[in-house]
């Protein structure tokens, strides 16, 4: 009788299997799901395209009378009809735009008379930088939050960090937002008004980026970069606030995982102190699944400063949309939603690549 076992004397050199199949090297495989994520940015955003083009051909919005207006003569709306190529099938209408968007041209605004690619240049940088703001603010605060809740379990310290994520889950931008004014602008007089910079600094600090807290701190201006800074404060606050509550939360329940892991258990068999098990050991592995929380929160600040530009008169991509919607300018409308959902795309494919590299484990 034979025996069915391969000896290793047998088996090809290299560690390869009898059959003549190598496995795949770490660096193949990483490369292959590397290789897949980009190739699928093309398909995403070619459905994003998709989608928002055929919701803007559908709201009971007609960009012919935004243009000429509604009291215009019926020989003018045929011929800006025309002209627009708004009298063609809905798939010629869309293979057009999708030859516009990829040369880069997203139209022309009818609000604003420029072309929405320029528009979008002279708006983001405000909502960037509101963004960016509140997220440092969520991340410093709401990271420790959700730590500590986590080592406290059950005590009055986790029961009022759970409170605080659920009032900001619960309460809505604007009401957070209208009061915010009116108690620390109105009544109590902390807070300069709503507004990026007050009028006597107004075109005071040459924009070179179009961060205006920057602007001011590369020109020196420190009186314009502290009243910059000022009328900051309370909009990034507020936007930060629903942020700041889901990461502490995800923060507390990636930490309470890890706490209850028996490496863990082992350090504090060891004797190892309890801020190293909790920052060295625990924080690190929870670290890993926190860059994708971090990065949607990111992205969720940029496509959530809608309500909050428009409640503290910020002159961002927010209001930007939001104007724009109220005007029937469907071209701005449109290209701000790619724009976001762009946004999006990137900061999803970046928290992706992050978490292949950061944990060895993935493949």
């Amino acid at each position: 009788m034979s025996d069915s076992t391969t000896s290793p004397a047998d088996q090809p050199p290299g560690g390869q299997p009898a059959g003549g199949r190598r496995r795949p090297s770490a660096f193949r495989l990483r490369f292959q799901a590397v290789s897949a994520t980009l190739a699928s940015i093309p398909i995403t955003l070619f459905g994003l395209v998709l989608v928002t083009f055929f919701i803007g051909r559908v709201v009971p919005i007609d960009p012919v009378l935004a243009i000429v207006g509604d009291r215009a003569p019926q020989d003018v709306v045929e011929r800006t009809r025309l002209e627009l190529g708004l009298d063609q099938p809905l798939y010629v209408q869309f293979w057009r735009y999708l030859e516009h968007i990829v040369s880069g041209d997203l139209g022309r605004s009818v609000m604003t008379s420029n072309p929405v690619t320029q528009d979008i240049a002279r708006f983001f940088p405000a909502t960037f930088e509101l963004a960016t703001v509140a997220m440092v603010i969520a991340v410093v605060i709401g990271v420790p939050l959700g730590v500590l809740a986590a080592t406290r379990q059950g005590k009055w310290v986790d029961q009022a960090v759970r409170l605080f994520c659920l009032a900001g889950h619960s309460l809505p931008v604007f009401v957070l937002g209208l009061v915010s004014l009116l108690l620390f602008y109105a009544r109590l007089g902390w807070a300069p008004g709503p507004g990026r910079q007050s009028i006597y600094f107004e075109g005071m600090v040459d924009e070179r980026t179009g961060i205006l807290t920057l602007d001011a701190a590369l020109a020196g201006d420190w009186g314009a970069f502290q009243d910059a800074l000022a009328h900051l404060a309370q909009p990034a606050a507020v936007l930060a606030m629903f942020s700041l509550a889901y990461i502490a939360r995800m923060t507390r329940a990636f930490m309470l995982g890890e706490l209850r892991s028996e490496y863990v258990t082992t350090a504090r068999a060891k004797g190892l102190s309890r801020r190293r098990i909790i920052w060295g050991h625990a924080f690190r592995n929870t670290a890993v699944p926190l860059v994708t929380v971090l990065a949607m929160s990111y992205a969720g600040l940029l496509e959530g400063a809608v309500l909050t530009e428009t409640i503290f008169s910020w002159p961002g991509l927010g209001q930007y949309l939001t104007v724009s919607l109220l005007n029937a300018d469907m071209n701005a409308v449109l290209g701000a939603t790619l724009v976001v959902g762009l946004i999006y795309v990137v900061l999803n494919l970046l928290s992706d690549l992050l978490y292949r590299l950061l944990d060895p484990r993935v493949k």
